[in-house]
């Protein structure tokens, strides 16, 4: 679709597979402690999840930074700030990945993970007591994308690489692990995901996201880094 190809005229990169902001949900540990399902962002604000979610720090994962600025594009930047102080009383740690709150929830160490679709579909068929919920204002989402990096010594190569990268066969295997493809007409239906996933995808300014990134990450740094995980060195 024309939302997964660069708009650039000859274009810098090309579209592979989209991912999406996905809440991890153990359903073991959430009867354990007597968690209702959340089905919507804002439901991660209610008092009964204090502690309990674990989400990706935004300044070391692209997934963090693809929920900070879907919030921020969904509510509006005042309340996008609002909501993420509410959440903020419920998060247990931030953590540098992606995947790691999925697999946190998967083993049950918190019971809310909001992570992408990618691991939560994984962990599920690996067997992990997991729901895969798509909260209902709508979902965050990225490209992965290949492109050829300016001045390269192996142009050649690098030039194989990104037109196998975009070609059909390719799409072919992108399709087993990624419901939505750049290319139309390859993708398949997971079945762990609702067949309307797609169209729960929000209308993502991403120059907008680009531009503001860093000013983004200096502000969420300064409001809610002390629950930040601790790594070596630090």
């Amino acid at each position: 679709g024309k939302h997964y190809r660069d708009a650039a005229n000859p274009p810098a990169w090309v579209g592979m597979d989209i991912w999406a902001a996905t809440l991890c949900f153990n359903t073991v540990e959430a009867e354990k402690q007597g968690l209702t399902k959340p089905v919507s962002w804002q439901d991660l604000t209610k008092p009964e999840y204090k502690g309990k979610i674990v989400m990706p720090n935004p300044a070391s994962s692209g997934t963090g930074f693809l929920d900070v600025s879907a919030w921020l594009q969904t509510f509006g930047e005042k309340q996008g700030w609002q909501y993420m102080d509410d959440l903020h009383q419920n998060i247990g740690q931030y953590v540098h990945s992606g995947s790691k709150p999925c697999k946190l929830a998967a083993s049950g160490e918190f019971p809310i993970g909001i992570s992408f679709e990618y691991p939560a579909v994984q962990l599920k068929r690996q067997g992990a007591p997991l729901d895969i919920i798509l909260p209902k204002e709508g979902l965050g989402w990225d490209i992965e994308a290949t492109a050829v990096i300016k001045g390269t010594a192996h142009k050649d190569a690098a030039q194989k690489l990104a037109d196998f990268s975009a070609s059909p066969a390719a799409m072919d295997l992108y399709k087993d692990n990624f419901a939505v493809l750049a290319q139309p007409g390859i993708a398949k239906p997971q079945t762990e995901l609702p067949a309307d996933y797609e169209q729960r995808l929000i209308k993502n300014d991403f120059a907008w996201a680009s531009k503001n990134r860093d000013s983004i990450l200096t502000e969420w740094r300064k409001r809610y880094d002390g629950k930040s995980e601790k790594v070596a060195g630090q």
